[in-house]
């Protein structure tokens, strides 16, 4: 949750359907930011 925070305290939209949809977007931030950040582990052997 703090990371989501970090994005922005407030969501902009006020529809309820466009205020899911902006956490959405921010969770796929933040997923694709923990994908780049995860290593590669390979097998050696």
């Amino acid at each position: 949750m703090h990371c989501v925070k970090l994005l922005g305290q407030r969501l902009m939209a006020r529809d309820f359907d466009r205020q899911v949809a902006e956490l959405q977007v921010r969770i796929a931030i933040l997923n694709r930011y923990t994908a780049l950040g995860t290593p590669v582990t390979e097998a050696v052997g």
